[in-house]
């Protein structure tokens, strides 16, 4: 070392070198660096260990770059990758733009971030997600739920779902409104977020395990970011796991989620599960109890309108029968009455003919004409006619009737029979 080289502390060799990558990488000069994503974590910053994304995990050597982005300008960057549906996650190829920073007290050089290529972020998520399809694909999970037999009245429903949200009310309100008894067996778990995937799995293992008819995993609508979590391998090898078929009401009616394909039956909303489950229900309960009862009831009716038929012609039969049995009855009656008028006149007419002809025999034997043709009538003391001498004694009085009177007269003398 000659005496005219300058010796650096370690302070004036960090500003030397802070000032040369200033001025090639700094503020003023950023530049775009790529790379896959080892690490991520936020509190309020977010900090992201960045390697060479052709380099192996298992490279020891591989370079790391330590990047940054601080609060202010992270909250619109985190919003707008939220509303593409984008999470920075291990894994992810990602391209961030900023400048070089050196930290003296820790020796590190980093990199501030200041800008992210969203559009290759969703390339990188697309293509990830695609590979994640395909792999499910040739694993023959896309249809192993849907080959689940499902039971024809699932009124035992096991739901997976936040209580209190939005689709979570949706959902249970079709099934509580429908007017069938369904019983929901509800497993809390977060839908959103880095410890959804984990929860939506360890509910659906324990719905599965519960003897349930039919699992509902529910979430009402938000950011792709927000339905992050139903693209996870984890969830997607869980429903094609399952024993019990699962039905899906994720988000709104245009977003599709991995979770959606692997699913037995997907729906476009909480709302709309919830209406295709109440429907499986009511037409089971229309083919098997209403069309039957129905058909039963039309039967009946039938039998009771042949029988108020039978009952309305015996009915008419009956009363032209008593008609006609009375119009003969007062014809018998007529006829009768004709006849007994006829045999009473007879009668009548023989009677008095009878009594004409008794009249003059009587008349012809009255005593009074006798008395008048000189007759006389004895009779005794008790008023008795003197038939016989036998019946007075010499010495009776006796009364004699006369056509003009009686008078009394005294038994002298009593003599025999005229010769």
């Amino acid at each position: 070392m000659s005496d005219t080289e300058e010796i650096l502390e370690v302070g004036a060799f960090y500003q030397l070198l802070t000032a040369r990558l200033e001025s090639a990488y700094g503020r003023r000069h950023p530049h775009w660096v790529r790379g896959e994503i080892a690490k991520v974590y936020e509190k309020g910053h977010v900090y992201v260990d960045l390697v060479d994304a052709g380099s192996a995990s298992s490279d020891t050597k591989r370079p790391v770059l330590n990047a940054h982005c601080w609060a202010t300008p992270w909250a619109p960057l985190k919003r707008k990758l939220a509303a593409e549906g984008v999470t920075l996650s291990a894994g992810l190829i990602v391209n961030f733009y900023g400048y070089v920073d050196v930290y003296a007290p820790q020796g590190k050089i980093g990199f501030t971030i200041t800008q992210i290529d969203v559009q290759g972020l969703l390339g990188d998520v697309a293509r990830r997600r695609a590979e994640l399809i395909a792999r499910l694909t040739a694993e023959g999970l896309l249809d192993s739920n849907k080959q689940v037999a499902l039971s024809p009245v699932p009124l035992r429903v096991g739901l997976v779902a936040s209580p209190g949200t939005e689709g979570y009310s949706d959902f249970t309100g079709q099934l509580l409104n429908s007017g069938y008894g369904f019983e929901i067996v509800l497993v809390k778990s977060a839908v959103q977020g880095e410890a959804a995937p984990a929860q939506i799995v360890a509910a659906i293992e324990t719905l599965d395990e519960h003897g349930v008819d039919i699992i509902c995993v529910v979430r009402g609508g938000g950011s792709k970011g927000d339905l992050a979590c139903f693209d996870d391998e984890r969830v997607a090898r869980a429903i094609a796991a399952s024993s019990t078929p699962i039905f899906t009401g994720i988000g709104h009616t245009g977003d599709e989620s991995i979770a959606d394909l692997v699913a037995h039956t997907r729906a476009i909303t909480p709302t709309k599960l919830g209406e295709e489950i109440a429907g499986i229900v009511a037409n089971w309960h229309a083919r098997h109890v209403r069309l039957p009862a129905q058909r039963v009831l039309d039967a009946t009716t039938a039998v009771l309108d042949e029988a108020t038929e039978y009952v309305a012609e015996r009915r008419r039969t009956m009363i032209f029968a008593v008609r006609d049995r009375l119009r003969a009855e007062q014809r018998h009656l007529a006829s009768t009455r004709g006849a007994l008028l006829m045999h009473s006149r007879h009668l009548l007419n023989t009677g008095a003919q009878f009594l004409a002809s008794n009249r003059a025999l009587l008349s012809a034997y009255d005593p009074k004409r006798r008395l008048a043709q000189g007759w006389s009538v004895v009779t005794n003391r008790d008023g008795t006619v003197v038939k016989s001498l036998d019946d007075v004694n010499e010495g009776d009085r006796v009364t004699v009737l006369v056509s003009d009177g009686s008078f009394e007269s005294t038994v002298n003398e009593k003599t025999g029979a005229l010769p």
